[in-house]
């Protein structure tokens, strides 16, 4: 992983609640193969990222609200997990548009853990394969997805992954599936 993401820019869409894991993990990957990557949130100032769901992590400086973000900004899009993140970006009708705007582009998009289910709320998983966080199976099938216990899944420049210990499969997968581009 050295230059295959040179110039493109990735927007890494999270809230309150993140899994500070799934957040950096990712992040690092992309910027060391070139890409610039941005913390798109609902709202400004910064996220409180969780460990295990359970204990505070560290907080990060959301770089763009939004409000103020489009996908036509943007090359790729990860969505990491944690509970309370996805549940925080599901009722915000502009995250909602916006990843549904991605996956509508035919940009790649890549989502962890819980990452998920945003997709489901944005109706973009009828038909196509993909995994996740065992607790969200269920909604995945039910919004017409075809889950598989796998530790990544590649369905037309969607990359998806079960929990943290996969992050190693999911980072190198979302690298080569950026690079590839839509």
């Amino acid at each position: 992983m050295a230059n295959e993401l040179r110039g493109r820019r990735v927007a890494i869409l999270a809230a309150d609640g993140v899994e500070q894991v799934e957040l950096e993990q990712p992040r690092q990957a992309v910027e060391q193969a070139g890409a610039e990557a941005e913390l798109v949130s609902v709202h400004a100032g910064q996220i409180q990222a969780m460990n295990h769901d359970i204990n505070p992590g560290d907080r990060f400086t959301v770089d763009r609200e939004i409000s103020d973000a489009s996908a036509d900004d943007y090359d790729a899009l990860i969505l990491p997990g944690g509970t309370i993140n996805p549940d925080n970006l599901r009722r915000d009708a502009r995250a909602v548009e916006f990843v549904r705007s991605f996956v509508n582009s035919g940009k790649p998009v890549g989502a962890i853990c819980h990452g998920p289910w945003t997709l489901v709320e944005a109706d973009v998983v009828r038909d196509r394969k993909l995994t996740s966080f065992h607790s969200i199976r269920t909604d995945i099938r039910n919004a017409g997805g075809e889950v598989v216990d796998e530790e990544v899944v590649v369905d037309h420049g969607l990359v998806t992954s079960r929990s943290p210990r996969d992050l190693p499969s999911f980072n190198s997968k979302i690298v080569e599936t950026f690079a590839r581009g839509a």
